[in-house]
């Protein structure tokens, strides 16, 4: 069966069929200075098992490396930092599963090769809770999750330090909100939102937010 395909009747049932890396590459390079930003967000709403994301992944890791190998400390933080950054939503478990455990195992090989030594568990605890904040399973249609929830998505701000703020937010009304311009028309309920100088665009309140925590402390409030 071709990589691109797991099965012919998850195709039938939900036209799943990846894309291969040369075309991820082609795509990604369309947009290499933000693939190459440590910060930048990306969100795949169909991701399967992480295609996209982990070549994004990949690449603001190899920038990491060559700025902060240096310090583990450092490294460590900013590759925190990258992995926060990226989002992904897919329909089917399975995926969202392998997607995760995927990424994981990027973040721990790129980490071994940079400190000369596996990571520490503090470090892989802090990234696989990202990850499973991160990389939901659901329906980017209908900004469901598996469960019939509005999709939720944490956002991990590093404030000063290794202080990381997490605020949480609604997708569909982050979506609603994307590329609405500061001093544009609101509409009626939208008298919350903020702007964000990132996207250069207004955001919605968020729905739940975190006391400070150290990066590596992330998973301590559930």
């Amino acid at each position: 069966m071709s990589e691109q395909v797991k099965s012919r009747q998850r195709v039938q049932d939900h036209g799943e069929v990846f894309t291969n890396p040369r075309e991820v590459n082609a795509m990604l390079d369309m947009v290499k200075q933000e693939t190459g930003r440590i910060d930048s967000r990306f969100l795949e709403p169909a991701c399967g098992n992480g295609n996209f994301i982990a070549e994004v992944l990949r690449r603001k890791l190899a920038v990491v490396a060559v700025r902060y190998r240096k310090s583990a400390g450092e490294y460590c933080r900013y590759a925190f930092v990258a992995v926060a950054s990226i989002y992904g939503v897919d329909i089917l478990a399975d995926n969202v599963a392998e997607c995760r455990e995927r990424l994981l195992g990027i973040v721990k090989d790129e980490a071994h090769k940079v400190l000369k030594a596996a990571p520490d568990q503090q470090f892989i605890d802090a990234i696989s809770y990202v990850l499973k904040k991160n990389i939901l399973c659901g329906d980017a249609l209908t900004m469901k999750d598996a469960a019939g929830e509005p999709i939720t998505f944490a956002e991990w701000s590093v404030v000063t330090g290794d202080k990381v703020k997490r605020r949480d937010y609604l997708l569909s009304e982050l979506l609603e909100g994307s590329g609405t311009k500061r001093g544009d028309q609101m509409g009626l309920f939208q008298s919350g939102w903020e702007y964000d100088e990132e996207i250069d665009g207004l955001i919605p309140s968020a729905v739940r937010e975190y006391p400070l925590d150290n990066w590596w402390e992330v998973s301590r409030r559930g």
